[in-house]
Parts: C-alpha cells; sequence; structure tokens
C-alpha cells in the first residue's frame, strides 16, 4: 500500500481545503493530471493504479492522527471535525489510459474535497510507475547521497524543509530522507510538508497555499483581482497565519502589481516556483523597498526544482539583502543514483471550478513565470494577457 495515512499528503492541501471549507463550502471543481513528459502505458500499470486508489479509499482518521491536527494551531476546528469522517470516494477518480497510453487522470467534487486528492494522485502515480518500469530502488544509495546535501546545509547554514512526497520514488525513500534529516540536520532542516512524516518524527508540518488558490479566484472572480482576492481570502481565514504567499500562478510582475501595502506588510514572505531565481528576488527586494518595508524583515522561499548546491549560490547571492529558505522536492526524495534514471514530471492541477452547483463551469488556467509549466485553455492565455496587461507589465508568456 502506498498511501500510509489520509495525514501522508502535503499541509497546503489541508490549509487550503479548510479555506475553501470556511468560505466556499458549495463551490466546485475538478483537478485534471498532466504528465508533462507524456510517458505511454500500460494495461498492467493502469491495473496497478487502480488496486492503489481502492486502497485508498479505505483510509480513514485514526484517534491518534486526529488528536494531532488538533495542535496545528490554524486548522479550524470544525474543518479538522469533518475531516474525521472523511475519506476518499473511488468512484471520484476517473483515471484511464488513451489509445496512445497516455494517463488521464480527473477528480470532480466540492473544492473542499476535491483538493485533497492531488497529492495521493501523484505520489499513487509516482511510485507505482517506478514499480512498473522495475526500478531497484538502495535506501543506503539515497542516504549517502544525502549525506553531502546535509553536510552542506549544516556547513552553510541556509535553512530548508522538504518538499518531496508528491513524487516520490516511493514512501520508504521519503520517510528514511525524513528520518535521516531529523536526525543528522535538526537545526537547519525546518521541516517537512508531509503531515503524517511530522507527525511521526516530531517535526514541523510546513506549507501555505497553492496555485489552486489563485486559479479559483480567478474561476470566479476574472483575472483582474484574482491575486488581489485571493489573499484578502486567505488573510480573512488564517488572519496572519501561513504567511507566505505563492506568487508565480499569473507571473510574478502581475503579482507584485496588485499586491497592497497591507497585505505586504502583513505578509511573512513569499514563494519562487518558477522563473529565474535571482531575478525574482530582486524584484521581490525591488517591490519593498519602493513600499518602504524593509526586505530584511521579510522571508522568500525558493522552490523550484532545486538541488542543493543551487540553494547554496542563491543562499550567498541574497545574503544580508533579504532572509532566504527552501523547498526542496525531487532532489532529495527522487535521488536515486541511478544512472540514467529520470523521476516523473507529473502535476495535478484544478481544470475548472464554479461557485456552486447553479453556476456555470469555468475553466481555469495557470501562467506560469517558466513557459513549460503554463496549464490550460490557449483561449483564456489571450484573455488572461489582455485583463493583467501582462504586455504593459514587460512579461512575454509565449
Amino acid at each position: 500500500m502506498i498511501m500510509q495515512s489520509i495525514l501522508d499528503t502535503d499541509l497546503y492541501k489541508f490549509t487550503v481545503s479548510n479555506a475553501y471549507y470556511q468560505l466556499y463550502p458549495n463551490a466546485e471543481c475538478t483537478f485534471s493530471f498532466n504528465d508533462r513528459n507524456q510517458e505511454v502505458y500500460d494495461g498492467r500499470f493502469l491495473e496497478m493504479l487502480q488496486m492503489e486508489f481502492a486502497a485508498l479509499s479505505r483510509l480513514r482518521l485514526t484517534d491518534k492522527e486526529f488528536e494531532y491536527l488538533h495542535t496545528i494551531r490554524f486548522l479550524s476546528t470544525n474543518y479538522i471535525e469533518w475531516l474525521k469522517g472523511f475519506s476518499f470516494e473511488l468512484d471520484k477518480i476517473n483515471a484511464f489510459l488513451d489509445e496512445g497510453g497516455h494517463l488521464h487522470v480527473e477528480v470532480t467534487d466540492k473544492c473542499y474535497k476535491a483538493s485533497l486528492y492531488e497529492i495521493p494522485v501523484l505520489s499513487i502515480v509516482a511510485e507505482c510507475r517506478n514499480k512498473w518500469l522495475g526500478v531497484k530502488i538502495d535506501i543506503n544509495k539515497v542516504l549517502s547521497l544525502l549525506e553531502a546535501k546535509v553536510n552542506m546545509a549544516n556547513e552553510l547554514h541556509f535553512k530548508f524543509a522538504e518538499f518531496g512526497t508528491r513524487r516520490r520514488a516511493s514512501y520508504n525513500v521519503q520517510e528514511a530522507v525524513v528520518k535521516y534529516l531529523k536526525e543528522k540536520c535538526p537545526v537547519y532542516c525546518v521541516g517537512t510538508s508531509n503531515v503524517f512524516l511530522a507527525m511521526k518524527y516530531g517535526m514541523m508540518p510546513s506549507g501555505t497555499f497553492p496555485h489552486e488558490w489563485i486559479m479559483f479566484h480567478a474561476g470566479i472572480g476574472g483575472f483582474k483581482k484574482a491575486n488581489l482576492e485571493g489573499l484578502n481570502d486567505w488573510i480573512k481565514v488564517y488572519d496572519g497565519d501561513l504567511g507566505i504567499a505563492l506568487i508565480d500562478t499569473y507571473t510574478t510582475q502581475s503579482f507584485l502589481h496588485t499586491l497592497t501595502l497591507k497585505q505586504a506588510k502583513l505578509l511573512d514572505g513569499f514563494r519562487q516556483d518558477s522563473g529565474d531565481e535571482y531575478k525574482v528576488g530582486n524584484m521581490i527586494i525591488d517591490k519593498l523597498k519602493s513600499m518602504r518595508i524593509d526586505p530584511t524583515s521579510k522571508t522568500i522561499v525558493f522552490s523550484n526544482a532545486l538541488t542543493f548546491d543551487k540553494a547554496a549560490d542563491i543562499a550567498r547571492y541574497f545574503n544580508g539583502r533579504v532572509k532566504v529558505s527552501f523547498g526542496i522536492g525531487t532532489n532529495l526524495t527522487c535521488d536515486l543514483g541511478i544512472d540514467g534514471y529520470k523521476p516523473a514530471n507529473i502535476v495535478m492541477k484544478m481544470s475548472r471550478c464554479r461557485y456552486s452547483g447553479r453556476d456555470f463551469w469555468e475553466n481555469v488556467i495557470k501562467i506560469s513565470d517558466d513557459i513549460g509549466k503554463h496549464m490550460g485553455d490557449p483561449e483564456l492565455f489571450e484573455i488572461a494577457k489582455k485583463e493583467l496587461h501582462l504586455k504593459e507589465l514587460g512579461v512575454k508568456i509565449d
């Protein structure tokens, strides 16, 4: 069984689910799987997936896990009480292979429920893929490669969190990595995004909100105010907690253009998940200075396909100018030391939403700072470019 618990997921899935539950309990959405590498599978692989999805549907929150959730101060009590009775529904997961053998997965439900499927689906697909490919994983080799990375973080004193759940080589690999980080890097590894492993190893669960939150606001209210209203709603629910804002749903320039002084002062910092780290970091610093906010009072969390070497370079570059931290995923939980091995390059994002069952469905898109991370209908891209004035902001997305 690949998924160990309902808590075997990233923290931000619970925080965004809770936000939907509090503010938009009738909203509905569809999450759609996307394999950026367009890998080709067969019926045996699909059978493996279906077996794991069935196992996922049998998971229930245990009493211990229920009590643990109450220690996460920012999750609402009524939401935790609802989660006690939650289970994944097998018939909600529409998974199939097309004629070319490419995998498709969709989940449609209330937003606060549909959002919870994303990480389990991705983790299951990633691990089943490795089993299907016959990848032989040597945990000792994984940890031997991890040793040098941990030594670097300890020596250079840069903080990072483990973000590797969604594309992990296997649950066993991620658990071994988290256990090692807990023992060998207790000061500079500030936590893990995986709530189950955070509970098991006494670490801080790490995360804030995902792209889908801003995409949802674009779907129900239009592109112009998606960042603005998305942030305002987040502040409404969390009242200053979870103050690291994800900035690249509709490009960093667009986010910074609508950022208000009040929002900037309330936020603890920003998460960069696409684009050039140095350019984006400088843009954030310049924006804060223009608002007369000391950049050294804020944190930038870099999380775009990082290695430890790259994180060290970024930390040196921004030293003394802004606080930095890092979310590192694939380089921790998919670094197997196998020649020629490439981890899955998969995502699962919101593709449409509506305010309630009475409303029309609206397709949603993501316009990243990296062209390869764009998602959605090309026609909507043209509308978004005009409404967000991306040309005037100097953004090139083609």
